[in-house]
């Protein structure tokens, strides 16, 4: 019997020396795309059958090759889009084909052999939220058909830059509608940053598009399913029976053979980056896969990033092609509802030591006392971020890392927020011996707790007491409980939610009416040059979760309630605040725009980083230093001309993490395509620089190419 070389993309990472794919034998010849599960040493691994124009040379002469151990069946392969989708993006992020492509299928294919994914394949797969309740069109405004008009007959991709509550997501409903009624074999991809967002979405998507299309019309795809979950709606949107994928940014990577609509909401959300493994951009791959799949991309945002605002900049005279984005305005909330308007208060004139001004615990009386509910977001989580010893300056430093640990008062825990080391509080300083330990700082318990105290007296309209709750990663670990949580500040059973910025996206909170930061200015000073971009987005979405409901803010005008996003800082007058009182998004991003232009910063310039972790500092920015000296002595594209510039080697701001010390060095240059050309050409040298015996002692590095935190 005749055998046929296939050749297999692996899950191996870049730097293990292996390749990109290996040659297996089989009995038949098979598509690429095909799913198969090989040998691996000891091991038998699932694999993908990779095109055969990108496969290794010739087998040396008397090499003999391993069988396939099995096909799996039933599941079709997976298409040429698909497979350019994972080459482009191992290519551009610096990793495996392997690795990405593995890392994009459901967890259970690894695991399952072909007669166990039969049976599977057998099962009906199970759609996304509750059906029971269908939600119809609602009219749009006379901007949402704009906006809809123009997505349906221009090619995009859109930039649609509304305001929070302008209506941005029937625009997606309506154009996810259009789109799949047009063509039967359409598919459309639908993100969000974070799965906490999905539920509502679900539910959203579902009762519009379950009773035109079937209860498995509509599939979610993230993290937080199990991995039965996870692979029965990769199935369905791979066999086509998924019309619509909700999903985080794992789900750019599903495979939707159908797919013509992508949409990316809350676009400028950093979770859209990849912080692990291979640090790919979700949002910047949904904008290459459209292009290259012929699918038309949304991009929404009350506050989108720099990036997508500079690419969609309309053409002047300087500038006459403009961006390569379409821009679509939708400036107006639906029901001409107010935008919050937003109070500053000078801490400098408080009392030292306040937490919530006498201005701001008043507006939140009188709310509570008309059964309005507030919000306030603190972005810090625990009830303080240290202990301190009075006598002797002792604090709570995590034995680890470079990071104190916080102090969580409701277990009497010292938690690490980033190694997880978690110890009892002492009853005195470890040090001294003195019983003088305090909290120093602020976090969400404490806020919780203080409220409690300060609203104790405060009657709600039906003369019940003051509730309050709070929402963060440490309230929401018990599966349910967020959606419990939501469900409680949704049906009026809270009259102040405290939390981190969990709570600030995306929430379609309909009685809060007032919105309050208490400690925002942290963000100010920061090294990253990134940081006001971030707060500003951040305030503007908390602030656009007061008074979304016109009807109820109509209602409520008879006691004079307008919705209001109160700032606490000591520096009220800074520009971000100051664009913040105006809602002026288009200034703030003008500003940050030209500042970022004469520094040379992205957009104006493209950024890599390599990160180098070892037990000393010394050998981490050892590693790096010597892999610098090699692209110079090698000449690497860029270098010569000195169109990339490579900066010296430094600790990472928290540098050690977990008993590993952490360095990283920065790249720039004014092309992407220089700097990609460099980091190809330095991938072999830093794998021969780490083989060296003198860095036997790194535990690993990696690249982080268009890095969002530096």
């Amino acid at each position: 019997m005749p055998t046929h070389i296939v050749h297999v993309a692996l899950q191996t990472p870049s730097h293990s020396g292996v390749g990109d794919l290996l040659s297996y034998a089989s009995e038949r010849p098979l598509s690429p795309g095909t799913l198969v599960r090989v040998p691996l040493g000891t091991r038998e691994v699932l694999g993908v059958v990779w095109d055969a124009d990108e496969a290794p040379g010739e087998l040396p002469d008397g090499a003999t090759l391993r069988p396939i151990a099995g096909v799996l069946e039933g599941v079709a392969p997976l298409d040429a889009p698909w497979r350019r989708l994972v080459g482009f993006a191992a290519r551009y992020y610096q990793r495996a084909l392997g690795e990405v492509a593995l890392a994009a299928l459901p967890p259970q294919l690894r695991d399952l052999r072909p007669e166990q994914l039969a049976r599977r394949l057998r099962r009906p797969a199970k759609g996304a939220g509750d059906t029971s309740r269908t939600i119809e069109n609602i009219a749009l405004s006379a901007e949402q058909e704009s906006a809809r008009a123009r997505i349906s007959s221009e090619k995009g991709p859109f930039l649609l830059f509304g305001s929070t509550g302008s209506g941005k997501t029937e625009v997606y409903l309506r154009c996810v509608q259009e789109m799949l009624e047009a063509d039967p074999t359409a598919q459309a991809l639908v993100m969000v940053p974070e799965i906490n967002l999905t539920p509502q979405l679900e539910e959203r998507f579902a009762g519009r598009f379950a009773p035109r299309f079937g209860p498995g019309a509509v599939v979610s795809l993230h993290s937080g399913m199990t991995n039965p979950q996870r692979l029965a709606s990769w199935l369905a949107a791979h066999g086509g029976s998924a019309r619509i994928v909700l999903g985080t940014r794992m789900a750019v990577f599903a495979s939707l053979p159908g797919l013509r609509l992508i949409v990316v909401d809350e676009e400028h959300d950093p979770s859209y980056k990849q912080q692990e493994g291979a640090r790919y951009s979700a949002r910047d791959l949904a904008i290459w896969r459209g292009r290259e799949q012929g699918a038309k991309v949304i991009l929404g945002s009350a506050t989108p990033s720099l990036e997508s605002w500079h690419a969609s900049r309309p053409p002047t005279a300087e500038d006459p092609e403009g961006g390569r984005y379409v821009r679509l305005h939708m400036p107006s909330r639906i029901g001409a509802g107010a935008l919050a308007r937003v109070r500053r208060v000078d801490m400098n004139q408080q009392p030292r030591r306040t937490v919530f001004s006498a201005p701001l615990l008043q507006a939140i009386t009188e709310r509570v006392a008309r059964g309005e509910q507030s919000m306030i977001l603190l972005n810090r989580r625990g009830y303080a971020p240290v202990l301190h010893c009075v006598d002797c300056g002792w604090k709570s430093d995590c034995p680890h890392c470079s990071a104190h640990q916080v102090f969580h008062k409701t277990d009497r825990t010292l938690r690490c927020h980033h190694c997880g080391y978690t110890v009892r509080v002492p009853f005195h300083c470890p040090t001294c011996g003195s019983p003088d330990i305090h909290p120093m700082g602020k976090g969400t318990e404490q806020l919780e707790e203080q409220l409690g105290t300060l609203l104790r007296e405060v009657l709600r309209p039906d003369r019940t007491p003051a509730r309050i709750a709070r929402i963060d990663a440490d309230t929401t670990k018990a599966k349910g409980a967020l959606e419990a949580q939501l469900a409680q500040v949704h049906s009026g059973e809270v009259d102040v939610l405290v939390g981190t910025q969990m709570i600030a996206k995306g929430h379609d909170f309909r009685r809060i009416t007032l919105v309050a930061a208490v400690q925002p200015d942290g963000a100010l000073f920061s090294s990253d040059f990134r940081a006001a971009e971030r707060l500003f987005a951040l305030l503007m979405q908390a602030a656009g979760r007061a008074g979304r409901d016109a009807a109820y803010m109509a209602a409520q005008a008879v006691h004079g309630t307008q919705p209001e996003m109160w700032v606490q800082s000591f520096h009220p007058q800074h520009a971000v605040f100051e664009a913040l009182r105006k809602h002026d998004y288009e200034a703030f991003a003008a500003q940050q725009l030209k500042e970022r232009e004469e520094a040379a910063m992205p957009p104006f310039s493209y950024q890599a980083l390599v990160r180098a972790d070892a037990r000393t500092q010394e050998v981490a920015q050892g590693f790096l230093t010597a892999a610098t000296a090699a692209a110079h002595a090698a000449q690497l594209p860029g270098l010569p001309d000195g169109t990339v510039i490579l900066f010296p080697p430094v600790p990472l701001t928290i540098q050690r993490v977990a008993n590993v010390e952490r360095a990283q060095m920065l790249m720039e240059s004014s092309s992407r395509a220089t700097l990609q050309r460099f980091l190809a050409a330095w991938q072999p040298i830093l794998q021969a620089t780490r083989s060296q015996p003198e860095h036997k002692a790194l535990i690993r590095w990696l690249v982080d190419v268009d890095p969002l935190a530096i």
